[in-house]
């Protein structure tokens, strides 16, 4: 494929390593000195990447759009604002994209996980749930998108707590006053990510954890979304990364290693 990855930083140099590996070609843009992408720098791109910031994730994509690019594949966090707009842009132009705050298959087995604790943990009244996330220090957003995916989860899940992500009155499943779910940012030191989900009583406490070593398994999981994306015709718009982990599941090399 020709690619564009739009973000220099970690993400963006670890998905151009990858692709270079498989011998796909690569054009790594950081963030241009003026107000955004020039379309024109942009043309010819079988499948765009963001890897980018959070304000720069629609300004990028209307870039892109005015390229002629019709496939993008987001790992950016911190644009919730603007997701519908995305959307509509990618609808109105018949593009497709694939975004995820997590393009990792560990990470999106892990919210699954999660989910199957929750309904196992959430009918047990002793068991209150936790979320512990940990990045480097650097990270600008807090908390990071897959402690918000997590908790978003567990608050769908769990008859009790709610997670509101703001000052909302927090009201449990069965309308009764529910306890808002802990949510711990920790930005410190160097961590590329570490996500811990826990359910504590009075005498014990499960915990899960999911740590990222390093920035490889989001590239693998941006490279499946990028070929899930042009192996068929896909809907316009913004899909979810669960399709692409459903097709590499059934895969044959995950399925031998089962």
């Amino acid at each position: 494929m020709d690619t564009i990855i739009l973000g220099d930083g970690a993400l963006g140099s670890a998905i151009a390593t990858a692709l270079g590996r498989r011998g796909d070609t690569v054009r790594l843009l950081g963030r241009p000195p003026n107000r955004g992408h020039d379309p024109a720098a942009l043309a010819g791109a079988d499948v765009v990447f963001d890897a980018s910031v959070g304000e720069a994730v629609a300004g990028n994509v209307d870039a892109a759009l005015a390229a002629g690019c019709r496939a993008f594949v987001i790992g950016t966090t911190g644009w919730d604002a603007d997701r519908a707009a995305v959307a509509r842009a990618l609808h109105r132009a018949h593009a497709s994209g694939v975004a995820a705050a997590n393009l990792s298959l560990g990470a999106a087995l892990f919210l699954r996980l999660v989910e199957s604790a929750t309904a196992l943990f959430g009918p047990v009244g002793d068991f209150e749930p936790y979320v512990v996330e940990w990045h480097r220090r650097g990270k600008r957003d807090r908390p990071s998108g897959t402690a918000r995916e997590l908790a978003r989860r567990i608050a769908a899940g769990h008859p009790r707590v709610q997670w509101t992500a703001g000052p909302a009155e927090p009201v449990s499943m069965s309308g009764h006053p529910a306890d808002e779910l802990e949510v711990v940012a920790i930005r410190a030191g160097s961590s590329p990510g570490s996500h811990l989900v826990g359910f504590d009583a009075p005498g014990e406490t499960v915990e899960l954890r999911l740590t990222a070593r390093d920035r490889s398994a989001y590239a693998a999981g941006a490279l499946a979304a990028a070929d899930w994306l042009v192996r068929a015709p896909r809907a316009p718009g913004l899909h979810a990364f669960e399709p692409v982990v459903d097709e590499l599941l059934m895969s044959p090399v995950l399925a031998a290693t089962a």
